[in-house]
């Protein structure tokens, strides 16, 4: 018995949530590209904003665009090239090819992503942050949840209770969310949107979840 809890308890939780991830995003896809969520998403975006230039207060402003930075290409991406670094030293190579897997395989999905359902980007309110590219799925979200919860990951391997675990979890999920909250604050993504790009997200991360469990089980 304590073999089957320590084996597959994981394992199970990880498909279930695998699933409920990738169910909610072909939810939330279908609904996008039939048009229904827009009112919802104006709605939402127009509570943020009740000026009619869409401003805000000077610290609340500049507050969100540093919350953005935490998934941006270039934050992202110092975040994932020190972790493989710091992997590599500890002579954990096959850890450091997971990391970088998980985000390369990341950015290949969010691009493919946003070409197949070219969503324009919200027109509500003036865009506090330059964008370039489309806006279904929000890849800031969707890349935060897919670097912070990967490193998660491999940090509640080396923590000893349950609660540390909660904790390491629980501080990639909150990062995540402030990154995608500060997108629709800025106004560069709809909500759903940013919904999308978190489950989007949370199931890449989920997928390479199995994989550690498979390929490390109990062991760091």
């Amino acid at each position: 018995m304590r073999f089957l809890r320590t084996w597959l308890e994981p394992r199970t939780l990880a498909v279930v949530l695998l699933a409920l991830a990738v169910g909610g995003f072909v939810v939330v896809a279908h609904e996008v590209a039939a048009g229904d969520t827009l009112d919802v998403d104006r709605t939402i975006m127009l509570a943020l904003h009740p000026q009619p230039d869409g401003g805000g207060p000077m610290w609340l402003q500049s507050m969100m665009r540093d919350a953005t930075a935490l998934g941006s290409t270039l934050g992202l991406s110092l975040v994932v090239c020190l972790a493989v670094l710091f992997l590599l030293l500890s002579r954990r190579g096959s850890m450091a090819l997971f990391v970088l897997a998980s985000a390369l395989g990341g950015i290949l999905l969010s691009t493919l992503l946003k070409e197949v359902f070219s969503r324009p980007r919200p027109d509500v309110i003036p865009h506090g942050d330059f964008v370039t590219s489309a806006s279904f799925p929000s890849g800031h979200s969707m890349m935060s949840a897919t670097v912070y919860l990967t490193l998660a990951i491999l940090l509640i391997r080396l923590a000893d209770t349950r609660v540390q675990k909660c904790y390491i979890v629980g501080a990639a999920l909150l990062l995540s969310g402030i990154v995608g909250l500060s997108r629709v604050y800025l106004g560069v993504h709809w909500p759903t949107d940013v919904l999308a790009g978190w489950l989007a997200g949370g199931a890449w991360a989920l997928g390479w979840w199995m994989v550690a469990e498979l390929v490390w089980g109990k062991r760091g």
